[in-house]
């Protein structure tokens, strides 16, 4: 069976939708959580692919938390290998300072949660023009690292998405938030949500109710379309 290296961030972090619709898809899902001590694989050879996922910590937490310190080391054996890399906001942010980009706070102090509009560019009109409105929770950002191509915009954070190479995505927003995962990030994070910039969470329950189905629509295209991108460079080097 098909296997996907998923890596999280909490022993209660779960890949909520990506992780139901890779399953439906045929992939078996090797979950692994660095912070908890799980160990990260030495080749990808077993793998089809890895999906970073976020967290409350920095990307840039490597002198104070260990395990951030090792995934920062460990991307490039992700990267070398060829295969499809999707980082996903702490994820994407990881990526990032891999590749030489800054990773910051708002230099206005603002968080971004909850539903808000993005805009894809000309490079990514074909990959993420189905999206209107996703899913954010961050205080950080990342700058677009050399050699990658920007594919996606918002405000406040400009950044929302970009492509390094052939096949490794970064996107700040969370396309695999469900109903489920935000109740319970609004419950034990509750304290964001006093921030005047934070979407209440009335708002959020209306707006997933309104786009969560685009976005489910988006992912069940585009994680095909990503995870068979080795598969076509294969074939087009053959």
């Amino acid at each position: 069976m098909k296997q996907v290296l998923i890596i999280v961030h909490q022993a209660t972090s779960t890949p909520g939708l990506i992780g139901q619709v890779l399953r439906e898809q045929g992939y078996q899902l090797d979950i692994r959580c660095p912070g908890i001590g799980h160990a990260l694989p030495d080749t990808l050879d077993h793998h089809c692919a890895t999906i970073v996922f976020g967290g409350p910590m920095s990307a840039n937490d490597d002198q104070t938390l260990p395990f951030i310190r090792t995934e920062l080391d460990w991307i490039p054996t992700a990267l070398e290998s060829g295969k499809p890399y999707l980082g996903i906001c702490l994820g994407a942010q990881l990526l990032a300072r891999v590749l030489g980009a800054k990773v910051a706070p708002h230099p206005d102090d603002i968080m971004e949660i909850g539903y808000r509009p993005i805009q894809p560019t000309s490079a990514g009109e074909a990959e993420f023009g189905r999206l209107q409105s996703v899913y954010h929770w961050h205080r950080e950002g990342f700058e677009i690292p050399h050699g990658a191509v920007r594919l996606a915009v918002g405000d406040p954070f400009e950044n929302q998405a970009y492509r390094y190479g052939d096949s490794a995505y970064g996107v700040q927003f969370h396309p695999e938030m469900t109903r489920e995962m935000m109740e319970r990030w609004t419950t034990v994070a509750a304290d964001h949500l006093k921030r005047p910039e934070a979407q209440p969470v009335s708002e959020q329950r209306i707006q997933h109710e309104r786009y969560g189905l685009t976005v489910e629509r988006w992912l069940r295209q585009f994680l095909p379309h990503w995870l068979g991108r080795d598969q076509r460079l294969e074939r087009s080097a053959a």
